[in-house]
């Protein structure tokens, strides 16, 4: 077994049960990609069993704190079986869910979401990759399915030195995937739509945004960044008047007009255009419209912490043109999925931005990604998905 082993002081954040070992923290060692590796103190104290990668900047994501565990099949098959029994825990309103989350679940690097009876899944470290087949033998094990669909085609994949990869891993069938989420049906690809297909993490704020559509009557409602339409089809369910959805994506306000008629909704209630977001608030603001509610629920604007300061350019400015089209009494539904924004800097770029725009507002609510895409006490990154709902004093 090789052992890595760390510079003096670097084994804080490890005694604190945090999973990740950055190439600055290490002193010598090295092994080849994915291989187990014992990590131990600059004094020789062993520390964890960790995955390496020879070029990421995460040199090495832990396994297990525990010096008598031996990492093996047996030793994944027990993780991934926790993580798909946990989600048992939690009342999800949907035949697709989030089975694996990564670190939360102890199994840094792996992805695998659950639609209907298709398990997709991501691996985006030298770790999984090793472990790949055991993997999705133990997925179709745990949750009693045929058919697994890989796609590991996320960036991140380059920083680990491995290529793209998708198709189907084990079995085969359509990639074309009708979800049941709460009252209505959403469709998707699992072979082209963005993640592993679907915004699952967003399925607990879509209700939200029924909900308030349906107690506030609002008439006019604008999605922006609509993607294929989910927030969209919730304000509709909720009896929203007019509801306008914005993508720069053709294909997806093809899949969102799509939606909207699966659901037994006119097209007449809803104006879909293709265009930049941006542009078209400021377009709004030009031709005095107002609406009763907005949802701002952008791409990831900064992966990492480094480029948080250009990301929280981008969000204030699309939400500051937002307060500003807001009637009086109006709620805005603000997003951020960037890991490298904290929900903290997150409320002061939205506090910043009303200020701006001239507009205060009762923040009513803080949203956060679904409960089967979990953060955890030993690993707060796990919140990368963060949200608000502002109300515009009247």
């Amino acid at each position: 077994m090789k052992t890595i082993r760390l510079k003096a002081g670097k084994e804080r954040s490890l005694q604190r049960q945090h999973p990740w070992i950055f190439e600055s923290a290490i002193a010598k060692g090295s092994a080849d990609a994915g291989e187990t590796v014992r990590v131990e103190s600059h004094e020789g104290v062993f520390l964890a069993w960790a995955a390496f990668s020879p070029t990421s900047r995460i040199r090495a994501r832990v396994w297990s704190f525990d010096e008598a565990q031996r990492i093996n099949a047996a030793f994944i098959e027990g993780l991934i079986h926790k993580s798909v029994q946990a989600r048992s825990l939690f009342d999800i309103q949907s035949n697709g869910m989030r089975l694996v989350h990564g670190e939360s679940d102890g199994l840094p690097g792996l992805v695998v979401d659950r639609y209907d009876d298709t398990l997709v899944a991501q691996f985006t470290s030298c770790g999984t990759e090793r472990f790949k087949d055991v993997m999705a033998d133990a997925l179709l094990k745990a949750t009693g399915l045929t058919k697994l669909y890989e796609r590991s085609d996320a960036n991140v994949r380059s920083l680990e030195g491995l290529p793209e990869v998708t198709g189907w891993l084990r079995g085969e069938g359509p990639t074309e995937i009708t979800l049941q989420e709460h009252q209505w049906q959403l469709l998707l690809n699992i072979a082209e739509g963005h993640k592993t297909g679907f915004y699952l993490d967003q399925r607990d704020s879509r209700y939200r945004f029924y909900q308030h559509t349906l107690f506030r009557k609002f008439q006019s409602v604008l999605n922006c960044y609509c993607y294929t339409g989910g927030f969209s089809v919730a304000a509709l369910a909720g009896g929203a008047v007019h509801v306008t959805s914005i993508d720069s994506s053709g294909p997806a306000l093809e899949k969102a007009k799509a939606n909207v008629l699966l659901n037994g909704f006119e097209l007449s209630r809803t104006t879909f255009m293709d265009a930049d977001v941006n542009a078209s608030l400021r377009s709004f603001i030009e031709q005095g419209v107002q609406f009763d509610a907005i949802v701002l629920d952008p791409p990831k604007f900064a992966p990492t912490a480094a480029h948080a300061d250009r990301a929280a350019r981008a969000y204030k400015d699309i939400n500051r043109l937002a307060f500003k089209l807001l009637a009086p009494g109006g709620e805005l539904f603000t997003y951020s999925c960037s890991g490298g924004i904290s929900a903290d800097l997150f409320h002061k770029i939205v506090a910043s931005a009303g200020t701006d725009a001239g507009v205060d507002g009762y923040i009513s609510e803080r949203l956060q990604g679904a409960p089967d895409h979990p953060m955890t006490v030993y690993f707060p990154e796990g919140e990368y998905l963060k949200g608000l709902v502002v109300v515009k004093k009247i």
